[in-house]
């Protein structure tokens, strides 16, 4: 009876516990709960007493009680999904968006089969995407996106017809696109953008025919796109951009619903379809940096719903269809970097939503439509690099909205409306290299928030505003170049400038103190100025200063202690001024100081130990200065400099050894000093490629390395009496050597200085017995010597006198309009002859009766003989009177200057670029290094660089300027040779002028100068080439979102 009693009582106990105990599904979700970390407010209402789980935060249940969905996006979970997730038998949707979710997705999912929305995006999770997901046959959308989830993608996840979205982006996926993408027949949106997937695109893509969103950008997809996505009638987006996709585009565009079309940043070719047009819904068309060419098809206009057209970055041509202008809400309009040509369509006006317009770097002409400045949303005009000519209109100023106007490489003429910047957000203005005049707007930053101002290159004038300098946001101004005047305003708000260039100007006065207060100021350029006064101590507070150069001005008084404080300084030129006291000493401590030039200066107090600390210096330009005392040894620790310069400094005693450490120095002016000893430090500097030793008292024999430069520089020796050619006796040329004597022999120097007496005293007799005769012989014969010297020497390389009559005649005496072009050395002109020929023929101002006529024809004897490909021949030459005339072949396409300067054909591409500036290089390096004698141009320009029919380049006026210098006719060359703005900076000083390694000057500036750019001002553009002055930080256009 007890033992009865005993088993109903368990039985009872039983039933009551269960129907108290939580189900199954709750069960599985507190286990999943071990793992993922859930916040306490969720975690508190996940309560194991309860008997379902339906009331807890995030689930919702069916209505057997099971577990449907779990939710909790944005909700602060983190931890990992255990695999307690596949008990879930019946969830249909999984919502675990933007959480902390980490680790991998387990395989156990692939057991909810009834599962139809699973959303694991926006965590970090890792590992591959499991096979198993491919059981979940009912899944309609699968949302993965922003994790590190890696591998391939499983080929069985497309065999679902049920799946519509899919979501992949934002990975670390690799491998290619499963061709069983054909089989999700259902499939509408196709996001795998910003993932490493490689291969093509599947041909199977065609079957997805209710396909409207397919995303595959920037990922590393290649091949063409597949002709079968013109099934794909559906389809409103398709944005491949940033892949290697290659071929034309070639869809059919019939029954187009295509919304955004967008394939930027491939490698696709061909003509852009004009059936595009078909394409009624297109809002945005993004085409940029292909290789798509011909012309913009006219049809574009019919897009009546466009907002954005990129065709940017392609090699598109002809003009601007102004069918565009019906485009009539087109917000965004970029078609730079083509080659488009002709004017700009007034039609664009009517774009009357138009932002943003980017027409930079084509080879567009004429005047820009004025219209254009009425679009009052405009927000950022690029148009440099073109030849756009006309005036800016007032109504400019009146734009609201304007934050960019950059217009720099154009021919604007006319002032810059004084208004500009008064209703304008300007952030950016850069109208470098037009023509603008007047003055700089007064309140061109009345809005506070301009960061860029370049106006450098213009005809500007009057003073700079002080508004400039109370600008709070300004980073980078440049105002080279103009004729502004007056003094530089004082800084107020100044703490975000970084550049600063206003050199080659007239500005005058004292630098402001307050320039102290620009403390992230990185670059100073005021050189070229009238700047007076000291360098004021709160130059100190500028420690993120790089660059100073204050050269060319008339500033006095000693370099303030503060300087030093300017640790980061690496370029420091106070060159050309009138600053003493000890700088040296002040520098010392730069450690970064790369580039010192101090020259012609006022400086003493000698060359102290102190500058070995300077370990990273390149340049030293010390010359014409009062420094006194000898070169200490320490100098030769120095082992990094390529340029050396101590001339004209009262130094004396002998060249240290170590001097001979400095194996990387290129250029080396020790002229006109006092220094004495021998030069065998010197012996080992074979990279030397400029020496001035000239007027000093060296002594003793020439190092064997250095006799090239009896060849190409024997100047460089002058006033060295001392200095000799160690000669052997098979060596005649080092006999002949007319600047330094032989050097004699040994043992015999007594017997040798009796007998030279010996011959003194005989050569005074017999000089004595004949004088009388020599003078009579002089007297009778003296009026009869010039005539017969000009007869003899002319005949030495005088043309056929017929030719020069008829080049006359053709020239009807030389008129001016027969000039083709004028030179510091004489006039140009062309003739055309009865036989056809066409010659250029040089007239220059020359005296037959000048001392050193002789040797001005032994020069032209030489050039004569210089025969390159890349060198204009001289084919005759004439003297008749006081003129000279030099007879060249006719260059066609006239000089380097005259194409880059004018805009006309034939235009420059960059292959051409490149031949030109390779064939002038070759034909210098044949002058300097493989003529004999070698042969420095000393004015090499633009303008002397001849194009013939075939556009390949001749250097004409080579040796000109030294045949100039020896005739007294013509004006000497006491100053600078050559042209200001192609020289080299060593070449202001004349009697340095061999010091810069020219050629390497001359060819960068070329170099520079390849691109169209206003005519050179006049002005010296100076100093060095500091990276970075024109702020092509002004790649300014900012560049759009790539699409």
């Amino acid at each position: 009876m007890g033992l009865v009693l005993w088993h109903s009582l368990f039985l009872f106990l039983s039933l009551v516990s269960s129907s108290w105990s939580l189900n199954s599904d709750g069960r599985a979700l507190l286990a999943l709960s071990k793992n993922l970390i859930l916040p306490s407010s969720i975690k508190s209402s996940w309560n194991a007493s309860d008997t379902t789980p339906c009331n807890w935060t995030g689930i919702s249940c069916g209505k057997r009680n099971n577990v449907v969905s779990l939710d909790l996006t944005s909700s602060g979970v983190s931890g990992s999904l255990g695999v307690q997730i596949g008990l879930l038998k019946y969830i249909q949707v999984i919502i675990l968006l933007n959480n902390s979710i980490s680790g991998p997705i387990p395989q156990e999912l692939g057991n909810c089969s009834m599962l139809e929305q699973l959303d694991l995006s926006e965590n970090f999770l890792s590992g591959e995407i499991p096979e198993s997901l491919s059981n979940l046959k009912k899944l309609s959308s699968l949302s993965l996106y922003t994790n590190s989830l890696s591998g391939e993608i499983p080929e069985g996840l497309f065999k679902n017809q049920f799946l519509q979205d899919v979501y992949l982006n934002e990975n670390k996926l690799s491998g290619s696109i499963p061709l069983s993408v054909g089989e999700t027949t259902s499939l509408r949106s196709f996001w795998l953008m910003h993932n490493a997937l490689s291969g093509g695109l599947p041909d199977s893509i065609g079957n997805c025919t209710k396909l409207e969103e397919l995303y595959l950008l920037d990922n590393r997809l290649s091949g063409s796109l597949p002709k079968t996505l013109s099934y794909v009638k559906g389809l409103k987006v398709l944005d491949a951009t940033g892949n290697s996709f290659t071929g034309d585009i070639d869809f059919s565009f019939e029954n187009c619903k295509l919304e955004k079309f967008i394939l930027s940043f491939n490698q696709m070719r061909g003509g852009i379809p004009a059936r595009l047009g078909n394409c009624s819904s297109l809002t945005e068309l993004a085409l940029v940096n292909n290789s798509f060419s011909g012309q913009i098809p006219a049809s574009l206009g019919l897009l009546s719903n466009l907002t954005l057209l990129m065709l940017s970055q392609n090699s598109l041509s002809g003009s601007i269809p102004p069918e565009i202008g019906n485009c009539r809400l087109l917000e965004w309009l970029e078609l730079d970097h083509n080659m488009l040509e002709g004017t700009v369509p007034k039609e664009l006006a009517n774009l009357r939503h138009l932002q943003k317009l980017f027409l930079f770097e084509n080879r567009l002409t004429g005047e820009f439509p004025e219209d254009i400045w009425s679009i009052r949303y405009l927000r950022s005009v690029l148009i440099y690099s073109n030849g756009f000519t006309g005036k800016l209109p007032l109504k400019l100023a009146e734009l609201k909205l304007l934050e960019n106007i950059t217009l720099f490489d154009n021919f604007f003429t006319g002032v810059i409306p004084p208004g500009l910047g008064v209703n304008s957000p300007l952030q950016q203005i850069d109208f470098t290299n037009n023509s603008f005049t007047g003055g700089i707007p007064p309140y061109i930053c009345s809005r506070k928030r301009l960061r860029v101002l370049i106006l450098g290159f213009n005809l500007l004038n009057g003073s700079i505003p002080s508004n400039v300098a109370d600008c709070p946001g300004l980073e980078r101004i440049i105002l080279k170049n103009n004729d502004l005047t007056g003094p530089i305003p004082h800084f107020r708000n100044c703490a975000r400038l970084g550049y600063m260039d206003f050199s080659h100007n007239s500005l005058s006065r004292d630098i402001p103190a307050s320039l102290g207060k620009c403390i992230n100021t990185t670059m100073i350029n005021w050189s070229g100025n009238k700047l007076v006064g000291p360098i004021p101590p709160e130059i100190g507070n500028l420690v993120n200063l790089g660059v100073l150069n204050l050269s060319q001005n008339s500033l006095h008084g000693a370099l303030p202690a503060q300087v030093s404080s300017c640790s980061k300084l690496y370029i420091l030129d106070l060159s050309f001024n009138s600053l003493h006291g000890s700088a040296l000493m002040t520098v010392s401590s730069l450690k970064l100081l790369a580039h010192l030039r101090l020259q012609e200066n006022k400086f003493s107090g000698g060359l102290p130990d102190s500058l070995s600390q300077l370990v990273m210096l390149l340049e030293l330009q010390l010359g014409g200065n009062i420094l006194g005392g000898s070169i200490p040894s320490s100098l030769g620790k120095l082992i990094k400099l390529i340029a050396l310069n101590l001339s004209s400094n009262g130094l004396v005693g002998d060249l240290p050894t170590p001097l001979g450490n400095l194996v990387e120095l290129q250029s080396l002016d020790l002229s006109v000093n006092n220094l004495t000893g021998g030069l065998g430090a010197l012996g080992t500097l074979h990279s030397l490629h400029a020496l001035n030793l000239s007027y000093n008292r060296f002594s003793g024999p020439v190092p064997e390395y250095l006799l090239k430069f009896l060849n190409s520089t024997p100047s460089s020796f002058n006033g060295n009496s001392g200095l000799c050619v160690s000669c052997h006796d098979s060596d005649s040329s080092c006999k002949r050597s007319d600047v330094l004597k032989p050097c004699g022999g040994s043992g015999k120097k007594g017997i040798k200085r009796r007998f030279k007496v010996a011959l003194i005293i005989l050569g005074s007799l017999f000089i004595g017995a004949v004088a009388v005769l020599i003078l009579c012989c002089i007297l009778l014969q003296n009026r009869d010597s010039k005539t017969k010297s000009e007869e003899t020497i002319s005949n030495l390389l005088e043309g056929s006198s017929s030719k020069l009559n008829e080049i006359i005649e053709k020239t009807e005496n030389f008129d001016d309009k027969y000039v083709i072009g004028t030179g510091a050395h004489g006039t140009v002109y062309k003739a055309t002859l009865n036989s056809g020929e066409v010659f250029a023929i040089k007239k220059l101002a020359i005296s037959a009766r000048s001392s050193s006529y002789k040797s001005m024809i032994r020069e032209l004897k030489t050039l004569g003989k210089v025969r390159h490909r890349n060198l204009i021949k001289l084919k005759e030459f004439w003297v008749r009177g006081d003129s000279g005339f030099i007879l060249y072949d006719f260059m066609e396409h006239g000089s380097l200057y005259d194409v880059l300067h004018r805009i006309r054909t034939p235009s420059l591409d960059w292959s051409m670029r490149y031949n030109i500036a390779l064939g002038t290089a070759h034909g210098l390096a044949y002058l300097h290094h493989d003529s004999v004698p070698a042969i420095i141009h000393r004015d090499i320009k633009p303008s002397n660089i001849l194009l013939n029919k075939d556009m390949v380049p001749r250097i004409a006026d080579f040796g000109i300027a030294k045949i100039m210098d020896q005739c007294s006719a013509a004006p000497q060359s006491t100053g600078v040779v050559g042209t200001t703005g192609y020289m080299a900076p060593g070449m202001h000083d004349a009697n340095r002028a061999g010091l810069f390694h020219q050629k390497q000057y001359q060819d960068r500036r070329l170099q520079l100068r390849r691109r169209p750019a206003r005519a050179d001002n006049g002005k010296d553009s100076g100093g060095s080439l500091v990276p970075g002055e024109h702020g092509h930080c002004r790649l300014g256009a900012p560049r759009p979102e790539r699409h």
